[in-house]
């Protein structure tokens, strides 16, 4: 895959779908890469020509040192936007994705067609537990979290019953630079955008998962009020809804950025 440098780091992209399409980014979750959007890929690229990127620290992408603000996490977007010659593009980001969309949906809009937030938050608190989370991969690497992470990520009955979708995601979370996960982790905690997100002005889907126990529905909820004309869409999943509910996610998201 292509990297390029931007932004004071090394980003790694790629492109999937028809050339003259229109362009849709995809922006992932804290501890994964751009493959966490494999099951979207057959019918997204049916439709839009697909940007995915690694976020700063994650997967291919340099870990630079930290500690990250959403604010530049965003910018690195806008960056590789630039970079890349696209002035305006559809965009769809989970969880530390979906805090980057709102940055984005605030600070950029015109480059923005339609925005897609999904299992994310204004605010994740409180602070002391990504101390804590920072503080435990400091002392003992990723291995020391995975567990933890991957019961919040999907339900006990998605993980029971579908291994062969939970295992990529686990060895993807385990291979992430500590030092970038724990720099992303700060740019999640001392994020708050409650008030800033009434400013977008973008046509908005807010995705929610019924048994997400890291931005359970009231956090989607209160991204769908605050947003003027925002639609919401709660799935019976848990935080990466986009791998546990993977049909019905695909194709709401397909239909809102048809409408």
């Amino acid at each position: 895959m292509p990297s390029i440098d931007i932004a004071g780091s090394t980003f790694n992209y790629r492109f999937d779908g028809p050339s003259g399409a229109s362009v849709l980014v995809l922006s992932n979750s804290l501890g994964t890469d751009l493959t966490m959007w494999e099951p979207q890929m057959p019918a997204f690229t049916r439709h839009f020509r697909v940007l995915r990127y690694d976020t700063r620290g994650h997967g291919a992408s340099a870990a630079t040192p930290g500690p990250y603000r959403i604010a530049q996490l965003g910018a690195d977007v806008l960056a590789l936007l630039d970079a890349l010659g696209l002035d305006r593009v559809h965009f769809c980001g989970l969880s530390m994705g979906g805090m980057i969309g709102q940055w984005l949906g605030v600070n950029a809009g015109a480059r923005l067609g339609r925005l897609v937030l999904c299992n994310t938050a204004a605010l994740i608190g409180p602070a002391e537990l990504w101390d804590k989370r920072i503080a435990a991969v400091e002392a003992g690497g990723m291995a020391a979290i995975t567990d933890g992470v991957i019961a919040r990520w999907f339900t006990d009955a998605f993980v029971a019953g579908h291994p062969e979708a939970v295992a990529p995601v686990r060895a993807v979370l385990e291979a992430t630079d500590p030092a970038g996960y724990t720099a992303a982790c700060a740019a999640v905690r001392d994020m708050d955008q409650r008030a800033a997100v009434a400013a977008i002005t973008v046509p908005t889907l807010v995705i929610a998962g019924t048994h997400d126990l890291a931005t359970p529905p009231a956090d989607g909820r209160f991204l769908a009020g605050a947003i003027p004309g925002a639609r919401y869409l709660e799935l019976p999943a848990a935080h990466l809804s986009n791998i546990e509910d993977a049909d019905a996610f695909t194709a709401g998201v397909l239909d809102f950025l048809a409408a």
